[in-house]
């Protein structure tokens, strides 16, 4: 069987939806013909923003796992401070939180977890070497990690070499936020350009996030394959689900001030005035101002908040709603935003509200899908409507759906491994 090594910081016992990707890949690619061997750190030098430790349970026994030791950088900040999401939720705006944010943009170039770099390129040469690997995929955020993949192909110019992006790089929505000086932005910049230039294919999650390195950094398009992120079916079947009695309205994930969330409140207001019994549960992190923004408008009683789950729990937690709400960061570059959760809800058959660019790559997912529909930020009477008659509106495409199980995305690895 052929080997493909795989170099990912995040692995169990990591937490959220960095970690799904590739582990659910490697779950599907020896049924596909393909050994994945696993490079990853070593969770007692790691910085994780969220612990899973159910996850470990889907790691195939058959899967070679080598970990290493890492620098870690973040232990400046204090464990409890490891950002989520490159500090998307970060709203300390006092002195200390701005040059915390200056620092990590300007002195930890691509990004803090690089310090993990020296100790895993050295065992991927070893693995390299022991394995008789030729083929190689780096997955990234943290950026960090392609810069090892960058350096293998030096040191084995014959490898085949796979750099999977999930996120934009320099481009991302909270880029500005670390302070970047002209400087640094080309450095980060030169790293980029140079990762996709001398990697063999290129893998992105959506196709706005394919035309953006096309286009920016003049990379040919042809090279570029987007995969998107996806949703396992056994997660489901495992999950007996349950029609509230009542309007509950989910969401998981991060919430930051990025996030705009007046328009959603308005129409939560909305139902209250019409005594419509529902419940908000948010499940994830969200910043102390947003969560004071819904609680100030909306009754506590209607209200819950939930931290991080395990991701079986999550699912439960989808399975069990009336409507999931997918909200997209308002900035430039939102059009190409896709998250992981979004393809966790189309699984679910839960009607999705999504607040975000209508012309945007969620929304023709969703509407593709016939699973949902997308609103502007601040249209509650639009929003009030959906949530008032999602019950036997939303006659979902399953066929379109189960193109992004992951079983039938792993599929789409083999061609870019064998090409």
């Amino acid at each position: 069987m052929n080997k493909v090594l795989i170099i990912t910081y995040y692995w169990p016992p990591s937490g959220g939806a960095g970690v799904q990707r590739w582990l659910k890949f490697s779950k599907y690619l020896p049924q596909l013909g393909w050994e994945p061997v696993i490079l990853t750190v070593d969770p007692e030098f790691a910085s994780y923003p969220a612990i899973d430790n159910s996850l470990e349970k889907e790691i195939p026994g058959e899967i070679k796992v080598y970990r290493t030791k890492a620098t870690d950088w973040f232990r400046i900040y204090g464990k409890s401070k490891v950002p989520s999401a490159g500090f998307a939720k970060n709203s300390d705006d006092t002195i200390k939180g701005k040059i915390s944010r200056f620092i990590r943009g300007n002195f930890f170039i691509p990004d803090p977890r690089r310090g993990w770099n020296k100790f895993a390129f050295k065992k991927a040469c070893e693995i390299i070497e022991k394995e008789e690997i030729c083929h190689i995929i780096t997955t990234s955020p943290p950026h960090s990690t392609q810069l090892i993949g960058l350096k293998l192909k030096k040191r084995f110019p014959a490898l085949r070499w796979i750099a999977d992006l999930r996120d934009p790089w320099t481009d991302i929505y909270y880029y500005s936020k670390f302070y970047p000086s002209l400087f640094s932005r080309k450095l980060d910049l030169c790293y980029e350009r140079s990762v996709l230039e001398k990697s063999d294919e290129i893998i992105t999650v959506g196709k706005t996030l394919k035309n953006s390195f096309s286009q920016a950094q003049k990379i040919d398009e042809n090279k570029i394959t987007v995969i998107t992120n996806g949703f396992d079916e056994s997660d489901y079947t495992a999950v007996t689900s349950v029609r509230p009695e009542k309007l509950i309205i989910t969401y998981v994930g991060t919430i930051s001030e990025s996030y705009p969330v007046a328009g959603l409140i308005g129409a939560l207001k909305d139902l209250h005035e019409k005594k419509i019994d529902f419940a908000l549960r948010i499940t994830g992190d969200l910043s102390q101002n947003i969560r004071n923004l819904i609680t100030s408008d909306i009754p506590a009683s209607s209200v819950e908040f939930t931290p991080y789950l395990e991701h079986t729990l999550a699912v439960k937690s989808i399975m069990n709603s009336s409507v999931v709400v997918l909200i997209i960061p308002d900035h430039k570059s939102n059009k190409g935003i896709l998250t992981g959760k979004l393809f966790e809800y189309l699984a679910s058959g839960v009607p999705v509200l999504c607040l975000g660019p209508a012309d945007g790559d969620a929304a023709e997912i969703i509407a593709r899908a016939k699973a949902g529909a997308t609103f502007g930020y601040t249209d509650e009477k639009g929003i009030s409507e959906f949530l008032c008659s999602t019950a036997d509106t939303f006659k979902p495409d399953k066929d379109y759906i189960k193109e992004f199980s992951r079983v039938n995305l792993t599929r789409m690895i083999i061609p870019l491994l064998e090409r």
